[in-house]
């Protein structure tokens, strides 16, 4: 099984690995649109006007663009931990230990606009480019990443649930691959798509996908995991609702 996180815009500054190495990470056929990126950041980053309006960043935020123009210089840390915010706390890997840790590193995955994928150990820097972002080289990312990337999710042999959020899905699509909404149910039976806290328990559930020694093979096998942790779990197809009281 392979969980697909989505990546955050917030990220933490620690680190002391080497500097970023495309050879360290995986999936090499990716490295073509990588460096392209990481170059036209690296060249943006020294026009603050101009890196501002693309990456959607205010003046308060120039130490994010200080980060792009050290991409290639600064110290990585692994994927798992450079990412920081609502989803990460709720997966909180760092007190993962054992059998479960291991099944961490193996099992998670980022979808990045930058790195297109990266798996928990991949060692990348701290950067700012979101799956919005519009370079000054033109297209949209999703444009650049789609034919390389899809082949690359295409090909994964083992259960995918797709966790990412509309933007980062764009990127590339994952054949036959789990999603996963979040709903939220009121005392009258509606039902409505939880926006504010969807990531929270996304990255519970994906804490859940890691701790389990279940290899499952289906939705039916996702849901089960969750539903043994006490969630209520509504399964169409490939698709899971996640159905919490309002």
């Amino acid at each position: 099984m392979l969980v697909l996180l989505p990546p955050s815009e917030t990220k933490s500054a620690a680190g002391d690995g080497p500097p970023l190495d495309l050879a360290a990470l995986s999936h090499p056929e990716l490295d073509g649109v990588r460096k392209g990126l990481l170059d036209e950041l690296v060249e943006l980053a020294g026009d603050l006007p101009a890196s501002r309006a693309a990456l959607g960043v205010s003046e308060r935020q120039d130490a994010e663009i200080a980060r792009n123009a050290a991409l290639w210089t600064s110290p990585t840390a692994p994927a798992i931990t450079r990412y920081t915010g609502v989803l990460y706390d709720a997966l909180d890997v760092r007190s993962l230990r054992g059998a479960a840790a291991a099944r961490a590193r193996e099992r998670l995955a980022i979808g990045s606009a930058l790195f297109g994928l990266v798996h928990a150990g991949d060692p990348i820097p701290a950067y700012r480019l979101s799956a919005g972002s519009s370079l000054p080289s033109g297209g949209t990312l999703a444009a650049r990443w789609r034919p390389a990337l899809e082949p690359v999710l295409a090909g994964v042999d083992d259960l995918v649930v797709d966790l990412r959020s509309g933007s980062y899905a764009a990127l590339a699509r994952v054949p036959g691959a789990v999603t996963v909404n979040v709903l939220a149910e009121r005392p009258d039976g509606s039902r409505s798509v939880v926006s504010h806290h969807n990531k929270s328990h996304k990255g519970a559930l994906a804490r859940l996908l890691v701790q389990s020694r279940a290899e499952p093979q289906d939705a039916g096998g996702v849901a089960r995991i969750a539903r043994k942790a006490g969630l209520t779990v509504e399964r169409r197809g490939a698709h899971l609702d996640l159905v919490l009281p309002a």
